[in-house]
């Protein structure tokens, strides 16, 4: 008997199953193949960038390849441990301070982004300090590639079913097997196409078609922006945390306030790289 939900629905969700496969008790899943693609199809990128020397000033690259290896580790801590707290403060403090341990159980909740994002740049800092790396080529370089894990992880959390979209009656709209009967946007992939796809090509387009990395800050700065302006659209589809909800007038959510400050940091990024680059003209 044909139901409402199968009349509204127009594509059903794919049967993927989250785990890709077992070896006795360990389980591979696909949102951890999905981080390690991620960091290591951003390193391969990042070298390619760092190796090509016409990209930088004066031809001379601001890191070279042995230094960019060691970072790799500071990446995925930055990463890990930043997505993980900065879940916990922004989007879970209430249920940890009640079950401490709950802190390190990923799989209830699992990363933010912003938190991630905070992480990594602290060990940007950290790292470019040490070994006397320019700061702001360093956060271009990383910025460049992020959109490569942010594809990845998105397709990832569309496959586990996960931070789905509001109800939707569009014709792509999926019923998700946790989302309740009524099909909603698939609002991962969108994330997938303006945090992953677009912002990939328009900053690959900056790096290596416009030369941007000889303007320290900037491919950092735009990349801020883009997240933030890709962010907060896809907020408008996307159903807030049902332990959060809407934080104001029914349309406001924590993602979006998020994401205000970080276009803020990337509008000063940018115009500060400019005033750098005029001075040192």
């Amino acid at each position: 008997m044909e139901t409402i939900a199968t009349r509204l629905a127009i594509l059903p969700f794919p049967e993927i199953d989250p785990v890709i496969f077992t070896i006795g008790p360990l389980a591979v899943h696909w949102y951890g193949l999905a981080y390690v693609a991620g960091i290591l199809l951003g390193w391969l990128y990042a070298r390619r960038i760092i190796q090509n020397q016409a990209l930088w000033r004066d031809s001379t690259p601001a890191l070279n390849a042995t230094q960019l290896d060691d970072f790799l580790l500071w990446a995925a801590a930055g990463i890990v441990l930043g997505g993980r707290v900065g879940y916990i403060l922004f989007y879970d403090l209430g249920s940890v301070l009640q079950n401490p341990i709950r802190a390190i159980e990923i799989w209830n909740g699992g990363m933010s982004f912003h938190g991630g994002l905070l992480g990594t740049t602290l060990a940007i800092i950290i790292f470019a300090r040490r070994n006397a790396i320019p700061i702001w080529s360093l956060l271009d370089v990383v910025a460049a590639v992020v959109p490569i894990g942010l594809f990845f992880g998105r397709v990832a959390n569309f496959i586990n079913g996960e931070l789905w979209g509001r109800l939707s009656s569009m014709p792509w709209a999926i019923v998700f097997p946790t989302g309740g009967p009524f099909p909603r946007h698939p609002s991962q992939l969108y994330e997938a196409a303006l945090e992953g796809i677009l912002l990939l090509s328009v900053l690959a387009y900056l790096v290596f078609r416009r030369k941007a990395l000889k303007t320290p800050g900037l491919i950092c700065g735009i990349f801020v922006c883009g997240y933030a302006a890709s962010r907060i659209f896809v907020e408008f589809f996307r159903e807030p945390d049902a332990q959060i909800g809407y934080l104001a007038g029914g349309w406001l959510t924590m993602g979006m306030l998020l994401s205000l400050p970080m276009a803020l940091a990337g509008i000063w990024a940018i115009a500060r790289a400019r005033r750098a680059a005029a001075a040192a003209a």
